[in-house]
């Protein structure tokens, strides 16, 4: 399972109705090579499901990932901070071993 926390879903709410995204767009989460310590996040809209996908529903946000992402964010959790170090979206990732100082990428 990926989860939302309530500030995050309040947030993809937000931006979906600024941006007159209809509700068959969902947000699609993966992992992809990068970043300071190996595996980056990347976050998007999408209303284009893939044949292996894996689709969970938490709260009404539909959130996406493909099978080789899903094997690093399992119990993931999407959050969003509004506060002084920074404010946008993170991932409270428990699999994550390592992660850089700006939290954008990982290593497992």
């Amino acid at each position: 399972m990926i989860y939302v926390s309530e500030k995050a879903r309040q947030k993809v709410e937000s931006l979906r109705a600024e941006g007159s995204l209809g509700p068959d767009f969902f947000l699609r989460v993966s992992v992809v090579g990068g970043g300071c310590s190996g595996l980056s996040y990347k976050l998007d809209f999408d209303n284009e499901p893939k044949p292996k996908d894996q689709v969970f529903d938490n709260d009404g946000i539909k959130v996406v990932t493909d099978l080789k992402s899903f094997l690093y964010l399992c119990n993931t959790t999407l959050e969003f901070s509004e506060g002084l170090n920074g404010k946008g979206f993170y991932f409270n990732n428990p699999n994550a071993a390592r992660t850089c100082g700006c939290g954008e990428s990982f290593s497992v």
